[in-house]
């Protein structure tokens, strides 16, 4: 099991958190928790509330939308962040293909994190609203 320190690193690697400064990475390590799944598992069912997201700090997992998958996930990407805003139906199913560890952080964790560290929530809206702009360019160019 990896040390809170360790976490920077990965939180770091995250596009969501890249723009967070090294405090603000540090009150986000302190509300992850450390996983293990085994191959096979379902860290995620399409159309289920949200709670939580996942940081994948080893392992590879598909990311399947109406039984089709459409990406895979690995070290360094955030599965299920959108949860952490709204809590809404998870619009895909992630499973994982191979053993994983992993970071997690609760909506409610996340909520705690936000609050005391206000500076952290316009980052985030910034890069969701990047992430957005780039998926509109995709879609209609």
């Amino acid at each position: 099991m990896a040390s809170r320190s360790t976490y920077l690193d990965h939180l770091a690697s995250v596009p969501l958190f890249a723009a967070c400064s090294q405090k603000e990475l540090q009150k986000i390590a302190k509300a992850v928790d450390e996983s293990h799944v085994e191959a096979g598992r379902v860290l995620i069912e399409q159309g289920d509330t949200g709670q939580e997201c996942f940081i994948v700090l080893d392992g590879t997992a598909a990311v399947k939308r109406n039984n089709r998958t459409f990406t895979k996930a690995g070290p360094g990407d955030c599965i299920g962040e959108l949860a952490l805003l709204d809590r809404g139906p998870r619009t895909a199913t992630v499973v994982a293909e191979t053993p994983m560890d992993l970071l997690v952080i609760g909506s409610r964790q996340f909520s705690g994190v936000l609050d005391e560290v206000p500076t952290l929530a316009r980052k985030l809206m910034a890069t969701l609203a990047s992430r957005i702009r780039d998926l509109d360019s995709k879609t209609y160019g």
